[in-house]
């Protein structure tokens, strides 16, 4: 009887093992046959507005590079080995999306007054479970417009704000807000001084809305502080003037602005060939009867 139990018990672990290693295989097999998601993060600052990430997902399929859209990726803020949520976004056709922190207290530094930010994709049926890791410093921008001699200067000032101490030897750019691309104005690199300063003069006769110029000082991609960006309205530009002939009459416009000698004397040519036809049609009747 013992012997019975003791085959019964060796046969029922050695199917367990087998029912075992074959459902792992096949989901090892299944899970190979998806493809790999790629994912990229960027921590953006605009100062007195929004904190945000700009995240991008992407494959590479074949030998192509394709844009992953409508996949939920959740952040988190990570402490101490603890994940704290802070919301999910949802990629759009261009595998892209925008994450803005709601709360930018609700994220926690470190000991090292360091952030660490997850971005977590759990997989679903065509590709694998993905992440990304970003870690940045709290940096701030002030700036403001001083006038010196004649010329007007933007001065910018660039902080640790986690150590209020000032961050020399970072290059920033300074750019006028352009509908398609900024101006660019200054040094190509602009870089900040043992004060954490730059002083960029700006040239005259820049257009802009009512002479006010929307002038953006941007640290970008920094390892360490990722992109922060200030941005001031200087009314310093030149006032641009309207030039549009949208309401005017002219040969471009639309039909209910038609030029009125377009309007006069092609209809004045139809009515007297009109008149003229009538005047011989008139005389041939006369002759008629006549």
């Amino acid at each position: 009887m013992k012997d019975q139990l003791k085959f019964r018990f060796i046969f029922l672990a050695f199917l367990g093992v087998f029912m075992y290693s074959t459902g792992f295989n096949d989901l090892n097999a299944q899970d190979a046959k998806k493809d790999k998601v790629r994912l990229k993060a960027d921590y953006v600052k605009i100062m007195n507005k929004e904190v945000y990430f700009d995240i991008r997902a992407t494959s590479k399929i074949g030998k192509k590079n394709i844009n992953i859209s409508n996949i939920d990726v959740t952040v988190y803020s990570e402490l101490d080995n603890e994940k704290i949520k802070l919301g999910t976004t949802t990629t759009n056709m261009k595998g892209a999306s925008r994450f803005v922190v709601k709360d930018f207290n609700s994220i926690k530094p470190d000991s090292t007054n360091t952030y660490n930010i997850l971005i977590s994709f759990k997989g679903n049926d065509d590709f694998k479970k993905a992440s990304k890791r970003i870690s940045f410093k709290n940096a701030g921008i002030t700036t403001k417009l001083i006038y010196i001699h004649g010329v007007n200067y933007i001065s910018s000032t660039l902080t640790d704000l986690s150590k209020d101490s000032l961050i020399s030897d970072a290059s920033l750019t300074v750019q006028v807000e352009r509908l398609f691309q900024p101006l660019f104005i200054g040094e190509e690199f602009n870089i900040t001084d043992e004060y954490g300063t730059i002083s960029v003069p700006v040239e005259k006769g820049i257009p802009g809305i009512d002479g006010n110029l929307t002038i953006e000082v941007v640290l970008s991609d920094s390892e360490v502080y990722g992109t922060v960006k200030d941005i001031v309205i200087a009314p310093i530009g030149t006032v641009i003037v309207d030039e549009s002939t949208f309401d005017k009459r002219t040969m471009w416009s639309p039909r209910n602005k038609t030029p009125l000698f377009l309007l006069i004397f092609p209809n004045l040519l139809i009515l007297g060939m009109w008149g003229l036809i009538v005047y011989l049609f008139f005389n041939l009747f006369k002759i008629t009867k006549s």
